[in-house]
């Protein structure tokens, strides 16, 4: 770690920094989602996990504590830690010094965490407003001198305020809805820059629970949903490109696989996905047993019960409920008696929650990810992800994938083909299928500098205003 580096107290960062930032998300008191199979191929993580011992044997720090210098030693090396970002190692430090004292089972909550955060970056909070704002001021222990602002305030702001928030000038950088881009795009004294990001939507399918003792996931063969042309059936009903032509201004687009185009040769071009497509839609449930019962309007399960598909849908985006309501009417179609949880799109935290805690009341649910420069799929969709909340598991997945991360696949041509015999696996078998991706649109006030998209930029040290 460089010299100079210091917490926003005046502290230097240390190598226990870094050590602890380990405990932490190995640690099962702090509850977090962050420790992975990835993660246990540091040596000794995982008997730090599971109690057997209090130190993480893979983690040395020659030159103390106090020191500069983190060594890591793993059990194999993989491919993806050539990519920031790869699941295999923390790029992040903790304060020791600052949080010692709070119990890992309290860290989630105490105020240390929550209001009064320390960072080593160009910038620290000044001032939280919970589910308002967070104020930053430039941090005076910030390596590389002071930054350009003297304050920055983040504001959440509801979806229906967003393009009078633009067109007023209320913010100097504001996220745009593509659903809105119509009424700003004309908009003066307004830069708007975007890209397509490293992320997609999917819709996932449950199939099982995370079991927290075991810390897998384990697949229930006999789910609702376990039934892969009951899955792909649902998936060919989607007029995905009619609605995102209508409701996103042409800004969203339908992707055919779970390796977004940006990863070059690692995404499988080959695979068509599931185009609009309501007669294969019907012939695969006639073919797998859903058949009606005469009077009836919907399908039963092939066992003669009745079939009620709940999903749960995210109320973040201001068409939500017109979109979703409109791809259970596609559903309803093809027979299936489909319908909201809780009648409409769900406040996200509520999604969050009963998403993650596989809650009865769901059977399928929409959601989407923001990736890494790394493309492995292994912390999102393997045995031991918490992630992967379709819960679905698979020994020929498990080789898939293991494959993609293997010492082998340091070899690109081997890795590009793992990852295409992984991307027609999850096609085959459509667990998670996905949805759409869409440009992502920041409207930045043209007095602004400093700003930029690219990775390796959009550093707040350098973003500042002209003279």
């Amino acid at each position: 770690m460089k010299k100079g580096v210091k917490w926003s107290d005046g502290k230097q960062v240390t190598a226990k920094d870094l050590e602890y930032a380990y405990e932490i998300v190995g640690n099962p008191k702090t509850k977090t989602s962050r420790y992975t199979d990835s993660l246990a191929n540091l040596v000794g993580l995982e008997e730090y996990h599971k109690g057997k011992t209090d130190k993480i044997s893979g983690i040395e720090m020659p030159n103390g504590e106090d020191g500069r210098k983190v060594v890591l030693h793993f059990k194999e090396m993989k491919p993806g830690m050539l990519q920031s970002g790869n699941g295999y190692f923390l790029e992040s430090a903790e304060p020791y010094h600052y949080l010692k004292d709070v119990p890992f089972d309290k860290l989630l909550s105490d105020d240390k965490v929550r209001k009064q955060p320390l960072f080593f970056g160009p910038y620290k909070v000044q001032k939280v407003v919970r589910g308002q704002s967070v104020t930053y001021v430039p941090n005076e222990h910030y390596w590389r001198g002071k930054p350009n602002l003297d304050k920055i305030t983040m504001e959440v702001i509801g979806t229906n305020s967003v393009s009078q928030a633009i067109k007023s000038h209320k913010f100097d950088i504001t996220g745009v809805l593509n659903a809105q881009w119509n009424n700003v795009k004309d908009t003066k004294n307004v830069n708007f820059i975007g890209k397509i990001p490293l992320s997609y939507n999917y819709l996932g399918f449950k199939v099982g629970k995370f079991d927290k003792k075991a810390g897998k996931n384990v697949e229930d063969k006999n789910a609702k949903m376990n039934n892969v042309s009951l899955r792909k059936a649902m998936a060919y009903a989607m007029n995905i490109d009619a609605v995102t032509k209508r409701y996103s201004n042409g800004l969203s687009f339908r992707v055919n696989t779970l390796i977004p185009a940006q990863f070059g040769d690692f995404s499988d071009k080959s695979i068509k996905g599931y185009p609009y497509n309501l007669k294969k839609a019907n012939e695969l449930l006639d073919k797998a047993g859903y058949k009606k019962r005469k009077g009836e309007k919907y399908r039963r399960q092939p066992n003669g019960k009745k079939l009620t598909i709940n999903v749960a849908v995210r109320g973040t985006q201001p068409n939500a409920e017109k979109i979703w309501t409109n791809y259970i009417q596609q559903w309803q179609k093809i027979g299936l008696d489909a319908k909201f949880v809780g009648g409409r799109p769900m406040e996200f935290n509520s999604w969050v929650q009963d998403v993650q805690a596989d809650s009865p009341k769901i059977d399928v649910f929409e959601g989407g990810w923001s990736l890494s420069s790394e493309p492995s799929p292994m912390d999102l969709y393997s045995e031991g992800a918490p992630y992967n909340m379709a819960r679905f598991v698979s020994p020929t997945q498990t080789k898939l994938l293991t494959n993609i991360d293997s010492t082998k696949a340091f070899n690109h041509k081997y890795r590009v083909q793992a990852f295409d015999k992984w991307q027609q696996w999850m096609y085959d078998n459509a667990y998670v299928v996905p949805t759409t991706n869409s440009w992502s649109v920041t409207a930045v006030n043209d007095k602004v500098t400093g700003w930029s998209l690219k990775p390796s930029a959009n550093s707040w040290y350098d973003v500042g205003f002209t003279k």
